[in-house]
C-alpha cells in the first residue's frame, strides 16, 4: 500500500501484525521529532477516523504528575479517548529521531505505558518505533 486516503483507512481492517506495521509506515514515513501517535481500532480491527499526535511527552515515564506518573497520566487520557470513541484497542507509535534500535528510554516508556494501560483495561494492539528510516515493531521482550 503506497497511498491511503481517510475513507480507505476507515474501511480496510488491519488484523495482522504486518498490516499494522504497513498502516503506520504509510501514515508516518519516518521520524521528524519526538512525539507519540495514537491510532484507534474498532472491534473488527478497522481504524477509527482518529489519529492523535502528542508532542513533548516527558522523557521519563516515572516523572511525577498530579495524576500519578507520566505513563499513568498518558494512559488515563488514552483510556478516556478509547471510551469516548468506542474503540476496542489502540496502536501506539513512538516517534523519535535516531536509529531503529530501541533504547533503554524507549523500552522504559513502552513497558510503563503497557502496564498503565493494562491496569485501566485499555487493549494495546501494538507499540512501534518511528525512526529516521521508517517504522519497526518493539520486540515483545522490550515491554512485556
Amino acid at each position: 500500500m503506497t497511498k491511503l486516503n481517510a475513507e480507505d483507512a476507515t474501511q480496510l481492517p488491519i488484523p495482522t501484525d504486518d498490516d499494522v506495521l504497513e498502516r503506520v509506515a504509510v501514515l508516518l514515513e519516518g521520524a521528524i521529532r519526538r512525539q507519540l501517535w495514537t491510532l484507534y481500532l474498532d472491534e473488527h480491527d478497522v481504524q477509527l477516523p482518529l489519529i492523535i499526535p502528542t508532542a513533548g511527552y516527558p522523557h521519563r515515564p516515572d516523572e511525577p504528575t498530579p495524576e500519578g506518573t507520566a505513563a499513568e497520566l498518558l494512559a488515563n487520557r488514552i483510556a478516556e479517548i478509547v471510551h469516548t470513541a468506542g474503540a476496542a484497542a489502540v496502536v501506539i507509535a513512538w516517534e523519535r529521531p535516531g536509529s531503529p534500535e530501541s533504547t533503554s528510554a524507549d523500552r522504559g516508556w513502552a513497558r510503563a505505558f503497557a502496564d498503565a494501560c493494562r491496569e485501566r483495561g485499555v487493549a494495546v494492539r501494538a507499540q512501534l518505533i518511528v525512526h529516521d528510516d521508517g517504522v519497526r515493531w518493539f520486540a515483545p521482550d522490550d515491554y512485556l
